[in-house]
Formats: C-alpha cells, structure tokens, sequence
C-alpha cells in the first residue's frame, strides 16, 4: 500500500508557488509542520509564522525533495540536497526549463524525479499541475505525489517530456493570458462609457462565470460559444472581429503559446 504522507519533506526554495504547495500541505493535514525543512535565505513573514524547520540540515534522506527555486539559481541550490540523490529520495521540480536530464546529470541517474509545472490558480485549490517522471519513480511515489499535488487542484501525467514546453505555454503562462482577457474586456467597457468599476466587475464575472460554465458542461466550448451567437446579432457582429482569420484571437493566441514554448525549450537548452 502506498504510503501517502511523507514522513521528511525538504522545501528547497518556498516563495510564491512554493507556500501555495506547503499550505495547501499543512491545512489538509497532508504534511505535519513537524515533518517539513526549508530552506530558503529570504524566508517570507507567512513563512516565519509556520512550525517548521527553517534552514536546518535535514537530519536523515527524507522522502521527498521539493525544488522550488528559480531556474537560474538551481545549479547552486541543488548543493544543499545532493547528498540525498542516489537514493530514495524523490525529487520534485516546480522550476521552468529545467529537464529531468539535467537532474541526472546533477544528482545520479538513479535517482527518482519528477518534474511539475503547476500555475496560479492552485493558490485558491483551481490549479492545474502537469507531471512527467523518470523511470526511476515507482508506483507508490508517483501515487503519493498525485495525491499531495491534487490539493491544489488537478492532476494530469504526460506521456513525453517534450509535451512540458506545451503544456507552459498553454496553463503555466495561461492564467496571465485570461487576467490580460479581463483587463482588455473592462478597458473596451469603459471605451463604451461604462464607469472603471462597473466595467471590470462585469469582466471579472463575465470571464470566471463563464470558465465555470464550460468546465461544468458537457457540451464543448464550441458549442457554448454557438449557443450565445444569434444570427445577425450583437455576438455575431464582435465575432467577426475576434475571429479574423489573420488577426482574431485563435491567431494570436496560437502566436502567444508558441511565443513562450520556445522560450520554455529556450530554458532547457541554456541549462549548466
């Protein structure tokens, strides 16, 4: 049976993305604070505040090692968790760009990793985490690593790696994609004369309702977007716009997710 708490976590790094998993941890009772290292120079007040282990050596290989530093700094923070490579350590990387071939190289070809890209929305539990494993990553550790991952929302596995450079662009990025969706939205409100207020409400609503009700339905998105479009009608007229086929938002968007795919390949090839 697998075992679905990890009895040592080590945090290297818990900023931002970081304290979305450790809190998410903590309050569903996945991890007791007692059972948590974490090592990060610039600890956060929110941090300060949790009864962990802050900046203390593990005292054992712990089950699992959560890699939540910034790309650019990953080759010097992996020093203070190479020891436990080799082993029964499970790694789990958080870090843009950066491959499981690259963890290989730095901490052993046997040792079990996983690399994640969550995003934003995991901060409310409405995320989405991408997950590819080595080899080396036995059933139990890949089960135990769904369900601590699933407290921030949804799950899904990748049958490449290659597909993680995608999967980036399309929910890594994603989210400031829709904020610009809603700031756009409201601006073109308020051209129309809608007070700042009232035209962002209507936004915010209109965007977060409307993402709700597609993810709900059984029908397809296309479908939805075709049951609000009357003939000749006020959807239609804006369609025409948004549906360009060399300016509309289908080309665009493909140009902005192509944009930060090769910029996610950009990140794997640059590694150290």
């Amino acid at each position: 049976m697998a075992q679905m708490t990890p009895r040592q976590i080590v945090f290297v790094g818990c900023g931002k993305m970081g304290s979305v998993m450790l809190s998410g941890w903590l309050s569903r009772r996945s991890a007791l604070p007692s059972s948590i290292w974490v090592h990060d120079p610039q600890p956060s007040n929110w941090l300060l505040s949790q009864n962990v282990h802050l900046n203390q050596r593990c005292p054992s290989p712990p089950d699992l090692v959560v890699l939540a530093v910034k790309p650019q700094v990953m080759s010097d923070a992996l020093q203070l968790v190479e020891d436990f490579g080799s082993g029964n350590t499970l790694f789990v990387s958080i870090a843009a760009g950066k491959t499981i071939g690259y963890f290989e190289n730095k901490l052993g070809c046997s040792t079990p990793i996983i690399r994640a890209m969550p995003n934003t929305p995991a901060a409310i539990g409405a995320g989405i985490t991408a997950l590819i494993s080595n080899g080396q990553v036995h059933d139990d550790q890949r089960s135990q690593a769904t369900a601590l991952l699933e407290t921030m929302g949804q799950v899904v596995w990748l049958e490449h790696e290659a597909q993680m450079d995608a999967v980036t662009g399309v929910s890594g990025s994603g989210p400031a994609y829709v904020f610009l969706l809603i700031e756009a939205l409201a601006e073109a409100g308020e051209a129309q004369g809608l007070d700042s207020r009232l035209a962002m409400e209507l936004a915010k609503v209109t965007v977060s309702g409307s993402a709700a009700l597609a993810t709900g339905s059984t029908a397809t998105p296309t479908e939805l977007r075709q049951n609000v479009t009357s003939p000749n009608g006020t959807t239609q007229e804006a369609l025409k716009v948004l549906m360009n086929e060399h300016s509309g938002m289908v080309t665009i968007m493909k140009a902005a997710v192509a944009a930060a795919s090769e910029r996610s390949r950009e990140l794997s090839r640059g590694q150290d």
